[in-house]
């Protein structure tokens, strides 16, 4: 049988954009729809324009510190207008820029919103294209509970471009994004309630790290309410009024929900092509593939690691494996992440509780201290890093940091846990002094 195509990618974010051009550059002939706008998820809503919104979040705590470094800073004032529309202008660019990748590696770009028919065949508006392969790569869109009222809320896709500043705002969750979208508020000087239901933020981070987090947001204004919910959301005239789970009431301009993300398949026609789900997810093996030889997956639509740069990594295994003769699995181990938070968060490999669970045996080694910049800059903020070591084997399995830069120095300690390296390699390795990120080759003293 002759296709339109070899490869027909569903979905033009990190993961298939990434899957599109290396397929191309194998010579294979490759169509990729887009209903939105191309680079996805992270380029368009979600880790660049919030790391900008991040970066304008600092400026507030940057000016204190910098009296304590001889610096006289004026009157300053803040202009949520211009900073959304410098935003929306660098997010036009990187548009751009993947639009003129695309096409520079011969990829067709396919405006509009597409669905499976059957195995080899992909409807956009009123045309179907054939495919040998599909390449199912459509991300996650943000999960909104069922509560009276919750279509008066927002989520972090509405939060990216809410015409006015919010004076007084409650972010409901306790993950990264909640925790993050917090601190962009807080720093640009909104009253912040963070409600969460849980017992404490960041469920699945390291308990230390957790704690530690919790005690700065608290510490730089954030009103964190934990075991706490929201019962009923009603509409008022200069904002809503909340309902919360012991009774009492909050008032506030807006109301942003960040209680997770779902693998957006609704209405993607999969059940066509006879593909099997787990729980809303596409299921896949180690190599992208679904129970259909000629549909496959990758990204957050798999629910598998919900990291954009994992998604780039599956993307490039796959095109690997079916067009460049090399069969490579994308690995899901030890994978670095962070958590822009205030002050942010890096990890790598396992959490304490996750390493006494999978080895039994460990030595966990921490350090507590306040960076240099702080020290003249009157800020109580402190850092601390940890590092987990298997016992019997010495090998580091986990490293975690929060404190200013944590993200920039997990990537390096993140490549020395993927090798496997041992304490004593790590101890063997002169430090950068003075820096926060030698506290990694430092750290002499097992806990007790």
């Amino acid at each position: 049988m002759t296709f339109d195509y070899d490869l027909f990618v569903i979905g033009a974010g990190s993961g298939g954009v990434r899957a599109s051009r290396i397929a191309s550059s194998f010579g294979a002939k490759v169509a990729v729809a887009e209903e939105y706008r191309v680079g996805g998820t992270c380029v368009i809503r979600g880790c660049v324009p919030k790391k900008l919104l991040v970066y304008a979040s600092h400026f507030s705590e940057d000016f204190h510190l910098a009296e304590g470094f001889g610096w006289t800073v004026g009157e300053t004032s803040f202009d949520w207008k211009k900073l959304i529309e410098r935003k929306d202008a660098e997010i036009d660019r990187l548009n751009g820029l993947y639009i003129n990748t695309l096409n520079g590696a011969g990829v067709e770009i396919i405006n509009g919103r597409a669905t499976v028919e059957d195995a080899n065949t992909v409807r956009v508006g009123d045309k179907t294209y054939t495919a040998k392969k599909i390449l199912v790569a459509v991300g996650g869109w943000p999960s909104m509970p069922d509560v009276p009222g919750i279509e008066h809320a927002i989520s972090s896709n509405e939060a990216l471009h809410l015409e006015e500043q919010p004076k007084r705002i409650v972010v409901v969750g306790g993950g990264y994004i909640a925790v993050e979208f917090a601190g962009i508020f807080a720093g640009m000087g909104s009253e912040v309630i963070q409600l969460y239901r849980g017992d404490q933020i960041l469920r699945g981070f390291d308990d230390d790290l957790r704690e530690r987090l919790a005690r700065e947001m608290t510490g730089k204004g954030i009103d964190l309410r934990l075991g706490t919910n929201i019962t009923e959301i009603e509409k008022t005239d200069d904002g809503v009024r909340l309902t919360l789970t012991d009774g009492s009431t909050l008032d506030a301009d807006a109301v942003m929900y960040a209680t997770g993300r779902v693998p957006k398949t609704e209405g993607l026609g999969l059940e066509n092509a006879g593909v099997e789900m787990e729980r809303g997810a596409v299921k896949v093996d180690a190599y992208s593939r679904t129970n259909v030889p000629s549909i496959f997956a990758v990204g957050d639509v798999t629910n598998r690691v919900q990291l954009t740069p994992v998604a780039i990594k599956e993307g490039h295994a796959f095109a690997l494996t079916e067009f460049g003769g090399t069969e490579q699995a994308a690995e899901h181990d030890a994978i670095p992440s962070a958590v822009f938070s205030q002050p942010p968060i890096g990890t790598v490999g396992l959490s304490e509780a996750q390493a006494r669970e999978k080895y039994g045996e460990i030595e966990v080694y921490t350090s507590d201290f306040k960076p240099m910049k702080h020290t003249l800059g009157g800020s109580d903020e402190r850092a601390f890093t940890k590092m987990i070591v298997d016992k019997k084997t010495d090998v580091v399995v986990g490293a975690h940091m929060i404190g200013a830069d944590a993200a920039e120095i997990i990537q390096g300690v993140g490549i020395a846990v993927k090798a496997g390296l041992t304490k004593a390699q790590f101890d063997a390795t002169v430090a950068v002094h003075p820096s926060s990120a030698e506290e990694f080759v430092l750290m002499r003293n097992a806990k007790s």
